[in-house]
């Protein structure tokens, strides 16, 4: 008897591996899409995070910077001084002419809160003279100068705004010292300047009398030159020995100009500006 062998059923497994190959690959397949679309979206935020972190720097660099940040100190000086000022250089020329009479100006300068140089060295020489060990100077031991006079330097108010301070002389030459509150148009103090000699007086009363052109004049013409404002005046020689007004105008960018105008004549002899 002939046993044949049973057939193989090689269809079938060849079915089931078929079906378990193709259910790997789709296993496989769906884990390889889902990696991508993290990696994808991953670099994509990192990216956009990168991106935004860099511009917020550059939005804070781009801030554009103050008016005065591009002005030097010296500009910025002269703005603040002249934006706390009231009392404009004409109305300044009076006042000061008025508090010595019969004098007339030959120099005045707008400064700010304690830069009254001129006067500080007027009141220490007239401290010095009315008292050499700088106590009381009078016996019975009070406050009280020898001359009784209230323009004791002693007695001078402080101010806490900017000054006109100025330079009169009387007819003789005598030269005092004017200080006047910027602000509100008051005079601070008057005080004739000491160590002054007769040949200095002459001198002094001789450029006066030379100076056909008024202070408010030769700022006229300064300002003609130099659009601006008018914040020094001082009756001089300059280099070439010729008396002029020299004039400081400050312009609208705050820069400085200096204007020689001849004190006879009226024409203007020199300029110079001041960049800083």
């Amino acid at each position: 008897m002939t046993c044949d062998p049973r057939p193989k059923n090689t269809g079938l497994f060849r079915a089931h591996r078929l079906r378990a190959a193709g259910a790997a690959c789709v296993v496989l397949t769906a884990a390889l899409l889902t990696g991508c679309g993290q990696d994808s979206g991953s670099t994509s935020t990192g990216t956009e995070t990168s991106e935004a972190a860099r511009a917020v720097p550059e939005r804070t660099a781009s801030t554009s910077p103050s008016p005065s940040a591009s002005l030097t100190k010296d500009q910025q000086k002269r703005k603040k001084l002249l934006d706390s000022t009231k009392i404009t250089f004409d109305k300044a020329v009076t006042t000061a002419e008025g508090a010595v009479a019969g004098s007339k100006l030959i120099e005045l300068d707008l400064k700010g809160p304690g830069k009254s140089d001129d006067d500080t060295d007027a009141s220490a020489s007239a401290s010095a003279s009315a008292s050499p060990s700088g106590a009381s100077s009078s016996p019975s031991g009070s406050s009280a100068s020898p001359s009784g006079t209230a323009s004791s330097p002693s007695a001078s108010p402080a101010s806490t705004g900017p000054e006109w301070v100025a330079s009169v002389a009387a007819k003789d030459g005598t030269e005092h010292t004017v200080r006047i509150d910027a602000v509100t148009g008051k005079v601070l103090q008057t005080v004739e300047d000491q160590g002054q000699d007769a040949q200095e007086k002459s001198r002094t009363a001789e450029r006066i009398a030379k100076a056909t052109q008024t202070p408010q004049e030769a700022a006229k013409t300064a300002k003609d030159k130099a659009k601006g404002t008018v914040t020094s005046v001082d009756l001089d020689d300059n280099d070439k020995n010729v008396l002029v007004w020299s004039v400081d105008v400050v312009t609208k960018d705050w820069k400085e100009t200096e204007v020689d105008v001849d004190a006879a004549s009226g024409s203007v002899t020199g300029e110079h500006v001041d960049n800083d």
